[in-house]
């Protein structure tokens, strides 16, 4: 049996619910992924052009600095990594996460929630972060209940 982490970065609380739920389901260890500037309401206002979460998804390159460093991957076999869909892919707080550590050999199984959009290009934005890595795009769990979260997890 290998040994999981579920990370996830959550700016509302919606993701990390879920998150939770993922992780007692999968007997995994839980891990937040924490900006070290909160997104406040005004931040993550997507149709404000000058709202900090639109200037981070404009510039691709941005990496939002993180509080720690003590997510301990190399101990885990697989990491569940749930995120926000924003602008159709992974706010860019998941790259620092993922450049910060050595993820090589490990497989990295995605989930996300949403208000409507799907994955769009998320594992191909988010493999140059983890190159040796295995991405694979997961499920959309919005609105999931721990049935459908439990059903899911089996699979993994």
């Amino acid at each position: 049996m290998s040994k999981k982490l579920v990370a996830y970065f959550s700016a509302s609380g919606t993701t990390e619910r879920v998150a939770q739920m993922i992780a007692d389901a999968a007997g995994a260890d839980l891990y937040e992924i924490t900006p070290k500037v909160r997104y406040t309401k005004a931040d993550l206002n997507w149709m404000d052009k000058k709202a900090r979460s639109t200037v981070e998804m404009n510039d691709k390159s941005f990496r939002p600095e993180m509080t720690d460093d003590d997510a301990h991957v190399e101990n885990y076999d697989e990491i569940i990594l749930g995120f926000p869909i924003w602008w159709y892919v992974a706010p860019t707080i998941v790259n620092t996460f993922l450049e910060k550590y050595d993820f090589s050999g490990k497989k990295i199984v995605l989930f996300a929630t949403s208000g409507g959009s799907g994955f769009g290009n998320t594992v191909k934005e988010l493999q140059p972060s983890a190159p040796n890595a295995e991405i694979c795009e997961g499920k959309l769990l919005n609105r999931a209940g721990r049935q459908e979260i439990e059903d899911w997890v089996k699979t993994l």
